[in-house]
């Protein structure tokens, strides 16, 4: 969730700042005084340019703004027997997954959380929590960092930096088109851009963007089977049971927090359309599909 959490919120303040600063020069409206508002190619480079250099900005930023937002403390020199297990622990999972070490982190929070992070499975960054260290049999915290240490492997942060640039295109793309049709066919702006286009397209924007979530969050629920099944290899089926399990018994839906709610963590969320907008699968499924591996 918070890999999720993290790499979304970069990529929408990147985004933010490049269409600031396109309006800022005087691009859009350029275009629009000489007569090509509406030239879709022109329209969809501008649009791809946007989405997806705020995608890699955001995948590229994503090591030291998880950090610097989570307070994660990379251990560079391990401090007791507990950061020497987890740098030993990881070290060997990474090198039979064949990617180089990670750095490895811990950031001060209650919840039983982690998440893996970087611009390419060889520049990457696993953190727990120190809620997680507390909470969690030591074979739980092992099968938790090998889930972590397969999303690097299977470079999920690539895969989902190009769906959400691709996304990015197409809800910049479309809002554009919304706000040109308000403004030249409802308020009648001849020349140029009103107004209006820019509050149509923001508020468009916002609109397509809450919808193509959805696309996103779907294949991130997709990528979760997978790196429960490559925990699996690394560190036993049953020890990843164990843990989702144990994130089952902490994470009661009466006393669950909103922020893990609002990303369904638990299966009480996981009805009607709230689950498009799911990161991750309910556990209970995780846990069957586990079941049917072994």
């Amino acid at each position: 969730m918070l890999r999720i959490g993290l790499f979304l919120l970069t990529n929408i303040a990147v985004m933010v700042i490049i269409s600031l600063v396109f309006s800022l020069l005087g691009l859009e409206s350029t275009l629009a005084e000489n007569g090509v508002d509406l030239n879709l190619e022109a329209l969809l480079i501008m649009s791809a340019v946007i989405g997806m250099s705020g995608s890699f900005i955001s995948l590229a930023m994503s090591r030291w703004s998880a950090k610097k937002l989570m307070g994660a403390v990379v251990i560079t020199r391990p401090g007791d027997r507990t950061q020497s297990w987890l740098l030993q622990t990881v070290e060997k999972q990474a090198q039979q997954s064949a990617i180089k070490m990670p750095e490895v982190a811990i950031f001060d929070s209650a919840d039983v959380n982690a998440f893996a992070t970087g611009m390419n499975k060889n520049a990457a960054l696993v953190a727990v929590s120190s809620g997680l260290l507390a909470n969690m049999q030591q074979n739980e915290v092992e099968a938790v960092l090998a889930h972590e240490i397969s999303h690097i492997a299977n470079g999920d942060m690539v895969t989902l930096a190009l769906v959400q640039g691709i996304v990015n295109t197409f809800v910049i793309f479309f809002s554009r088109v919304v706000g040109h049709v308000v403004d030249r066919v409802v308020f009648k702006t001849q020349r140029g851009y009103g107004p209006a286009y820019y509050i149509t397209s923001i508020v468009a924007q916002i609109f397509f963007g809450i919808l193509a979530s959805s696309i996103v969050m779907y294949f991130s629920r997709r990528r979760e089977f997978r790196a429960d099944a490559g925990a699996a290899h690394l560190a036993g089926t049953e020890k990843m049971i164990a843990a989702l399990q144990r994130l089952q018994n902490i994470h009661r839906p009466a006393h669950m927090p909103d922020q893990l709610a609002a990303f369904g963590i638990n299966a009480s969320v996981s009805n009607g359309l709230r689950k498009l907008f799911m990161s991750h699968p309910p556990l209970e499924e995780r846990i069957a599909a586990l079941k049917a591996l072994s």
